[in-house]
């Protein structure tokens, strides 16, 4: 008798450990698949900005979006990925985990980096964090191409690939560290709630372009002697149209890896959470993604008519409802996003009126909205727990303004005061003669179209 359940105690722990090596495996290939996905988002807003700038630009701006993605990768890799998971608890707050203080929670995370080493190259006994710590590297290469729509015509390629590095590598991680985890501060205190970073990615990445544009300052030709402001198109509106609707396709992959997939490698078991541990599941984000899609559309619609603000309104209605992607009901996801897209172009215009050029509305689309969305979880979900556990802080408006606040401030204060110090140098604006020219000509040695573009025949009487 004895021998029998031995046997089966034997059996029943080979099932258990198949299927933990199962979910492991599961949840490996989810975030791989991401990363490709995420990946579509570069690929949009390559389009996206390529067709918004002038044909003397064009391949400009190309170029800048490649190169904000190759130089934030390594940047997050040897930089990025350590400030994360090194300062949750702030530089010197207390209330670490376990009661230590902030201070020697992140000097105990320095002093173990050495044997995290392990986990940041090939390991056959790790099945999770390379592809993981591959996720978020993606989520840092997006900040830098949200950043570089608005500085696009007049920006020097080094000096923003500098910007883009310090955004990429340092400033969205540190607000992530701080509000997009389980032991962040602003979590455990505040209670913040940020499930699809429209915080801690959109927001600090609109105001650090921000605070880019102050010390940029705005194209030739953009602005009157009386401080009104020109339209400057770009040379190819489908071009535009189909980067956005890329950038939405990628999208899906962006918050698909705000999901933490259980498996062996998480404490809290094999359901789907969010990064905070409160339950969730991929079934939310298909009603909500969609129902936020087409609400900033139809918003946007409403109000313009104009085929770009649509287009933008699709992502202001996902980066609207963003935070609370997880718990809204699909009808107030959509009610939410169409809003959003109201308010669109009149929050542009607000903007503009104050001598900011920026040249996509991306300070708009993921700044403004990214915070309006915010608080409006702190009304439509105060009182949800914010993160899993007892005792964990509830969301509340004042914690989500609270939150709002920090984002903004992390993203304004860090590309003002790095903007500034390019200008300084001389390394942040093309000079004039350059920029009236246009950047292709003179900064590329290529044309994106060398024989001229074919216009259009006149109309018959």
């Amino acid at each position: 008798m004895e021998e029998q359940i031995a046997e089966l105690a034997a059996q029943v722990a080979a099932i258990e450990a198949k299927g933990n090596l199962t979910n492991t495996m599961f949840a490996e290939a989810y975030y791989y698949l991401t990363i490709p996905l995420m990946i579509i988002i570069h690929a949009g807003f390559l389009a996206y900005e390529m067709g918004a700038s002038r044909a003397k630009n064009a391949l400009s701006s190309g170029v800048k979006n490649i190169l904000a993605f190759a130089f934030v990768i390594p940047a997050f890799y040897f930089f990025g990925w350590w400030v994360y998971w090194a300062m949750p608890t702030g530089f010197s707050l207390t209330a670490g985990p376990n009661g230590i203080s902030g201070a020697e929670y992140a000097g105990a995370i320095a002093l173990a980096w050495g044997e995290s080493a392990n986990f940041m190259g090939p390991n056959t006994e790790d099945q999770i964090d390379g592809v993981f710590w591959g996720a978020f590297t993606l989520f840092a290469a997006t900040t830098a191409s949200i950043m570089s729509g608005a500085v696009i015509e007049r920006i020097q390629t080094v000096g923003f690939v500098i910007l883009a590095i310090i955004l990429g590598g340092f400033s969205w991680t540190l607000a992530a560290a701080w509000g997009w985890h389980a032991d962040g501060w602003m979590v455990t205190q505040w209670g913040v709630h940020d499930f699809g970073a429209a915080g801690l990615v959109h927001a600090v990445a609109a105001f650090f372009a921000l605070g880019v544009l102050i010390n940029l300052g705005p194209r030739i030709g953009k602005f009157n002697a009386d401080g009104s402001a020109n339209h400057i198109p770009g040379h190819n509106m489908p071009f535009t149209a189909t980067g956005l609707m890329l950038i939405i396709v990628g999208f899906w992959g962006f918050l698909m890896a705000c999901l933490v997939v259980g498996g062996e490698a998480w404490s809290w078991g094999a359901n789907y959470t969010t990064i905070y541990g409160t339950p969730t599941n991929l079934g939310a984000l298909a009603f909500n993604i969609l129902m936020s899609i087409a609400g900033g559309i139809i918003g946007a619609w409403v109000m313009t008519r104009d085929p770009f603000w649509m287009m933008s309104g699709a992502l202001a209605g996902i980066i609207s409802c963003a935070s609370g992607l997880d718990i809204y009901y699909p009808a107030l996801a959509f009610i939410i996003a169409f809003s959003a897209g109201i308010l669109l172009k009149p929050a542009a215009s607000i903007l503009e009126k104050m001598g900011i050029d920026d040249a996509v509305g991306a300070v708009t689309v993921h700044g403004t909205m990214g915070i309006y969305g915010m608080l409006l979880l702190g009304v439509f979900a105060s009182g949800y727990p914010a993160a899993l556990g007892e005792g964990a802080a509830q969301v509340s408006f004042m914690g989500q303004l609270g939150g709002a606040a920090v984002f903004v401030a992390i993203g304004l204060s860090t590309g003002y005061v790095a903007s500034l110090i390019l200008k300084m140098v001389g390394m942040l604006r093309v000079p004039e003669a350059v920029e009236i020219a246009g950047l292709d000509t003179v900064k590329v040695p290529a044309q994106a179209y060398p024989e001229g573009i074919a216009a259009s025949p006149p109309a018959s009487s």
